[in-house]
């Protein structure tokens, strides 16, 4: 069976007069303990132009690493795609995992992105070994945008819901800065999956990890809540994310997903009473209903209960202790305050946008709740973005934290996943550089599960204790100086006092200065090849590049750009000494031709050498 617990946001809320309630309630299966589920998965990775080098490198040894968990019993495939689309693991029961990441080793780099083509591959191969015991998943991932195939992003979203109703459950993977997070996000909601930001190369393997471990921990699928709500009662407003729908019978119906082994699933209301007499009030009825796994069986189990308020007088309420659920809820307002600042900047509303932040912020520092520290962490966040927003500089990466963050708060209960975020801005190579220590207190910025803390560095300070830091000058590897630290309240995290400076001992190169963080020049000269492709210098890493390929065109070598942001059918101006059918170049540049309709090659040419995936 499932089980229900709630809270409202205040232990007694005021009786006689109209008032807004917030309650959380969270699901869970109260089931004996099951054996593992098996898994019917099909992991669809992007090998277009842009994933090429390290990108591609960590993706691959990110799914070696997901065969290694798996079992005899599970049943894998692996799909790749650029402008082709691929089967190098086609379904197979993962009987000899050697051989199968031998066939995942061989992938390499290609051309542009065809995302549909590759993910749809994936679902069709788990359509067909489709088995309702097992969890049947598709993992998505691209690091670029849609440029070939099907590219509306409301017929893939509207394609992923349906592929959910046929029982294949889609998870997407958004990798570095290129890719379409509205998209990905958009296609996970819709198929009931999950979403994930893999904000560093590094991050791949860890990131899947979390993935395959919350499949593993499948124990409900299809939670679905109906809110019969009481006379007076009425809903303001959903505050985590999930599908909501009206029945024919005027009731609301919310469709939460997954339920995972030891991770409550929350869902959050707000709630609008008009006035009520003290007493106890029973504010809606709840029916709820989900799959669950039971005597080796997937069945489907149903419930109701009823969620009662107590109610009192005006002095009563105030004198009642808020319960504990307040940070848990104040988590769900942040996320849904971040949500609707980037709808409002994205709307030319930017002062709408930071107001909204700036006063979230005030409330949760006059609450007091700026002494929990995970809490504080987030009224960092919200100053950093409401300082970003206001200054039209969120940027492209600025806006993948910031949906990342409010999408992970507001659909999961994990705090490895939310509050992550490695974004360096300018703010760090501004500050003041200093060489001693002197009689300040060194920190260094680290990351921690994609999260950016401090830590205190100098003696006689508890270097496990977490540092509350200024969002907009964390930079992973910087040192900093500051005049002091006091501790919290409690004792449980320190807070910055005085000036704070960055630190670079004399003799040391600073990374963080805009000398170090710049690109190189372009020249706009058209590239001049040698001799042969083979005289050219390689390369494994495409960095401010562009990525080019050699490609056949009826009785012609031609050359293409196989970036993202790109023509792809456009002719280059390309020399044709170092052209080889299906060569990767890295070029300085591309620039428009005169006609308008081609590229030329600008400055050194580069042979691109795909990186080995270590066995």
């Amino acid at each position: 069976m499932l089980k229900l617990s709630y809270d409202f946001e205040q232990a007694i809320l005021p009786g006689n007069t109209d008032l807004k309630a917030n309650v959380l309630l969270r699901f869970g299966a109260d089931l004996p303990q099951s054996p593992r589920r098996d898994l019917n998965l099909s992991l669809v990775i992007d090998r277009s132009g842009s994933m090429a080098g390290w990108p591609l490198h960590h993706a691959l040894n990110a799914a070696e690493s997901v065969v290694d968990q798996l079992e005899p019993t599970d049943t894998l495939s692996v799909v790749v795609y650029d402008d082709k689309v691929d089967t190098p693991v086609p379904p197979h029961a993962v009987d000899d995992k050697t051989a199968l990441k031998t066939s995942i080793r061989q992938v390499r780099a290609g051309g542009i992105t065809n995302l549909s083509g590759g993910w749809l591959k994936g679902c069709e191969y788990v359509q067909d070994n489709f088995d309702p015991q097992k969890i049947n998943r598709v993992l998505l991932l691209t690091d670029g945008l849609a440029n070939m195939g099907i590219r509306d992003p409301k017929v893939l979203t509207a394609t992923a819901g349906q592929k959910a109703i046929e029982g294949v459950v889609t998870s997407t993977l958004g990798f570095g800065q290129r890719f379409n997070e509205d998209l990905l996000i958009s296609m996970a909601r819709a198929a009931n999956g999950n979403f994930y930001f893999i904000q560093s190369i590094d991050e791949a393997t860890e990131v899947f990890n979390i993935e395959l471990a919350s499949l593993r921990s499948v124990v409900g699928q299809d939670l679905v809540v109906t809110l019969e709500l009481a006379d007076g009662v009425s809903l303001v407003d959903t505050l985590s994310l999930a599908k909501v729908n009206q029945t024919d019978g005027g009731n609301t119906e919310i469709t939460l997903g997954d339920l995972y082994e030891g991770e409550d699933r929350c869902l959050g209301l707000s709630l609008s009473l008009a006035a009520i007499p003290p007493g106890e009030f029973t504010v809606m009825t709840l029916h709820y209903s989900a799959n669950t796994v039971q005597n080796g069986e997937v069945q489907q189990v149903t419930g109701s209960a009823e969620v009662v308020a107590k109610l009192g007088t005006v002095e009563e309420a105030a004198m009642a202790a808020s319960s504990n659920i307040i940070l848990e809820l104040s988590h769900l307002m942040i996320a849904r305050a971040k949500a609707t600042a980037l709808e409002l900047a994205e709307q030319g509303k930017v002062q709408d946008a930071e107001q909204a932040l700036q006063t979230l912020t005030q409330e949760l520092e006059e609450k007091g709740l700026n002494e929990n520290f995970e809490i504080a962490e987030e009224i960092e966040q919200l100053k950093y973005f409401a300082s970003r927003i206001a200054q039209r500089g969120l940027g492209n990466s600025g806006r993948k934290e910031l949906r990342d963050q409010s999408y992970q708060t507001l659909t999961r209960n994990r705090k490895d996943l939310v509050g992550r975020g490695v974004e360096i801005g300018d703010e760090v190579s501004a500050m003041t550089v200093v060489n001693e220590v002197g009689s300040g207190v060194e920190l260094q910025c680290f990351r921690q599960g994609g999260k950016l803390r401090i830590k205190a560095l100098s003696d006689s300070y508890d270097a496990h204790k977490n540092v509350q830091f200024p969002r907009a000058i964390r930079a992973e590897g910087a040192r900093y100086v500051v005049e002091g630290l006091e501790l919290s309240k409690d004792g449980s995290f320190y807070r910055v006092q005085g000036k704070i400076v960055r630190l670079t001992k004399a003799g040391e190169v600073d990374n963080f200065a805009t000398s170090y963080r710049s690109s190189p020049p372009k020249t706009g000269k058209a590239s001049r090849g040698p001799a042969s492709a083979a005289d050219l210098p390689t390369t494994d890493v495409v960095g401010d590049g562009v990525l080019v390929q050699c490609v056949k065109a009826g009785s012609k070598l031609r050359a293409r750009v196989v970036a993202d942001n790109y023509e792809p059918d456009w002719n280059m101006r390309f020399p044709r000494s170092v052209r080889e059918e299906g060569m990767l170049y890295v070029v300085d540049e591309i620039k428009v031709g005169p006609n308008g309709k081609s590229y030329i090659a600008c400055g050194e040419i580069k042979r691109f050498v795909q990186p080995a995936v270590s066995s």
